[in-house]
């Protein structure tokens, strides 16, 4: 198969390493990370920009590196071709390798936050410890999306309640992937977690769904595979994302 892959920047050394191995020719674009800050409805109209950009007719389907993102994904539709996208709250549980086996260490470990190779090397600025885009099952969350989502009054409440939940983080948790060129991205991660005051832990991930993202088959628990004239939505299930024609 010829794939079109688009995904977050901040899988960069992952989507090279399993593009690299895998039998399919996968033709990759990268977008700046943090797409979330910008609320979904930003986050959105960028993502649709660069499917709406993809020459349909060279590929068999159209991939995405992402997770669901703070509802990033919810509207995007696939047009000539199939729209391919791990079953993910967020990009952990592509580092992760399933949502099953990042619930089950977030639910071990409450009030930890995630670094990973990505994270840091794809701009500092922008990679930060951010109060207002946790990665708390799953939510990323800022004050531009709270507006949106339940107006200004509520908001304000709401990002002063985000704000003592960021305080209560305790942990910080170096995802190793093993493509990583050395040992500085683990020691800036474990600096940081001792300016904090946190608990440092290295975590092996796990690049298995992403390399069955690059390589399929595409199971229906691991992915949706949204046909053609289907839009993607958010669901409450376990499932988190759907196709609706």
């Amino acid at each position: 198969m010829r794939l079109k892959l688009i995904s977050c920047e901040i899988l960069y050394r992952e989507i090279c390493a399993v593009v690299s191995r895998s039998p399919n020719q996968v033709d990759v674009e990268f977008l700046p990370k943090r797409l979330h800050d910008l609320g979904a409805p930003g986050m959105l109209e960028r993502l649709r920009a660069a499917v709406e950009a993809v020459d349909e007719a060279r590929y068999d389907a159209i991939l995405l590196g992402y997770g669901l993102c703070g509802n990033g994904l919810a509207g995007l539709r696939a047009r000539a071709r199939p729209l391919v996208v791990p079953r993910a709250h967020d990009c952990i549980t592509l580092f992760m390798g399933g949502k099953e086996r990042y619930m089950e260490y977030f639910t071990r470990n409450p009030g930890v936050y995630f670094r990973t190779t990505g994270w840091i090397e794809r701009g500092e600025d922008s990679g930060g410890f951010s109060p207002f885009a946790l990665p708390a099952h799953g939510l990323q969350l800022n004050y531009a999306d709270l507006v949106a989502r339940y107006g200004e009054d509520n908001a304000a409440f709401l990002h002063q309640e985000l704000g003592d939940l960021a305080r209560n983080y305790r942990q910080m948790t170096f995802i190793e992937m093993g493509i990583e060129p050395d040992a500085r991205f683990e020691q800036a991660t474990r600096e940081e977690a001792e300016r904090r005051g946190w608990k440092f832990e290295k975590l092996r991930g796990d690049l298995g769904l992403l390399e069955r993202l690059v390589d399929g088959p595409w199971t229906p628990d691991e992915f949706l595979v949204a046909p053609p004239g289907s839009q993607i939505t958010a669901t409450c299930g376990d499932d988190i994302i759907a196709a609706d024609q």
